[in-house]
């Protein structure tokens, strides 16, 4: 019988947009990543200089966005695991409280992917983190990997968490994984969520 694991109470909710999971294929000179394109398929290469310029124009996209909110922020940008980061934060924890909430992220960050396709003409699976939100949500996809561990280790056949997107199963697979445990993802679209089982 699967136990299912309820989602904490938290305001670090954080539910970023379905994504492709795909892999990286290292290059000589410089890291090649398989991103989706818009139709879905892997067939577009991109590499870490042309991330880093996907991070830029949607660092452009959201300093406007801020300068038209009066909105104060930093913005710092990543490339890794094939995607752009853009990390935005300010030294007024106040100041981007608005912005910071899960709904209005996850917002943000399908607008910030459309400017950026927009201007590149190819799928943008850019992360978005604003006032730390992100961290929040990591944190607390590892307590809700934790808990469900500790039930299937104690007895329990399967443990299923909440549905969340697939950038988010992934971390809760390579969490799973690390304690030396099995999951997959079942369920379609919006109810597709992790299962947990022994090996």
């Amino acid at each position: 019988m699967s136990e299912t694991i309820p989602p904490p109470s938290t305001d670090a909710d954080v539910d970023t947009a379905d994504v492709a999971g795909n892999t990286i294929a290292d290059g000589a000179v410089s890291a090649k990543v398989g991103l989706a394109d818009a139709s879905g398929s892997n067939d577009a290469v991109r590499t870490v200089t042309q991330l880093e310029e996907e991070g830029e124009i949607a660092a452009d996209y959201i300093e406007e966005l801020l300068d038209i909110t009066d909105l104060d922020g930093d913005i710092d940008i990543d490339a890794r695991d094939g995607r752009a980061y853009l990390s935005v934060n300010s030294s007024q924890e106040s100041n981007l409280r608005l912005l910071s909430k899960p709904e209005t992220v996850n917002a943000l960050q399908e607008l910030t992917r459309i400017a950026v396709q927009a201007k590149t003409g190819v799928f943008s699976r850019l992360i978005l983190d604003v006032g730390g939100s992100r961290q929040a949500r990591e944190a607390e996809l590892a307590q809700l990997v934790e808990r469900a561990a500790e039930r299937v280790e104690g007895g329990a056949q399967s443990a299923s968490l909440p549905s969340m997107s697939s950038y988010e199963r992934k971390l809760v697979h390579d969490l799973v994984a690390a304690r030396g445990l099995v999951s997959q993802s079942e369920g379609e679209g919006s109810d597709r969520h992790t299962v947990i089982t022994r090996a």
